[in-house]
């Protein structure tokens, strides 16, 4: 499950940041602290502009459900994938008052506990952090950052990166009901550009995504979780758009869809 917190800036104070002193100077605060693109940004009282690597070892207060803790920045790097230049990851750390810390996210399947800052939409003096081990991280890495447009220069990566999300939850109906499983292997891609399939051997056409969830439906992720008919049954929009003669990736298309996937095929047997 992604942890997501929103924080608002003003609420912020930078405690540990041996690097930012300023040397007989006045004392140097921290004027707004918030998120642009896939980074932090603090602005300091003499002018300055930190994003990224500049904010490591800093630490900001913070309270959550009434207790207040520490949020130390311990690593930031850049992602390397190539699909999101925009995006910084950044080790985590939460400390509590009594002084024990613990990683803010969980482990992603690299093993590392990385998480990552975005604008959040309906706060503007805020952001909010989501984890790289949770379908929200996993698809801004993938290229579908939810502040950016594709590269005609137009088109908004919002709803890519809602539909992204679906796909990763298997959540056919929408958000609120996921029907996978952690490990399950899936093969992102979309007609804009930035996924191309990898048809990996021994996967078939599962589904076409909007932000609504699945446009159709050619077999189910996790066939214990749901058959067909019974996530059709679930979502009566489906009726009639599931198996694999009623959906195609053209049919997906002709949908509506925004992105597509290729899943393990049900072995036989297995569909119920």
């Amino acid at each position: 499950m992604i942890r997501v917190i929103l924080i608002f800036w003003a609420l912020l104070a930078l405690l540990v940041a041996p690097a930012l002193a300023q040397g007989g100077g006045a004392p140097l605060t921290l004027t707004r602290f918030g998120a642009e693109g896939g980074d932090f940004r603090a602005e300091l009282s003499d002018g300055r502009i930190l994003r990224g690597a500049d904010l490591i070892g800093a630490e900001l207060n913070m309270t959550e459900a009434g207790t207040p803790y520490r949020l130390r920045i311990a690593t930031a790097e850049p992602e390397a994938g190539g699909f999101a230049p925009d995006l910084w990851l950044f080790h985590l750390i939460l400390i509590a008052p009594d002084g024990t810390a613990r990683d803010h996210c969980e482990p992603d399947p690299e093993g590392r506990s990385l998480a990552i800052p975005y604008p959040a939409p309906d706060q503007p003096l805020g952001f909010t952090l989501t984890c790289t081990s949770g379908a929200v991280g996993k698809c801004m890495r993938a290229g579908y950052r939810p502040w950016a447009l594709a590269a005609d220069g137009i088109t908004p990566l919002a709803p890519y990166h809602a539909a992204c999300v679906n796909l990763f939850r298997a959540a056919y109906g929408g958000p609120d009901q996921p029907w996978t499983r952690d490990g399950m292997r899936i093969d992102l891609y979309d007609r804009i550009g930035i996924q191309q399939p990898d048809r990996m051997e021994g996967q078939s056409f599962e589904a076409g995504w909007t932000p609504e969830g699945a446009v159709c439906l050619a077999h189910p992720r996790v066939p214990e979780n749901g058959s067909l008919e019974e996530i059709a049954a679930a979502i009566p929009r489906l009726i009639g758009r599931t198996g694999p003669e009623f959906c195609t990736e053209a049919r997906a298309a002709a949908l509506g869809a925004l992105v597509f996937n290729r899943s393990d095929a049900p072995r036989q047997g297995m569909t119920r």
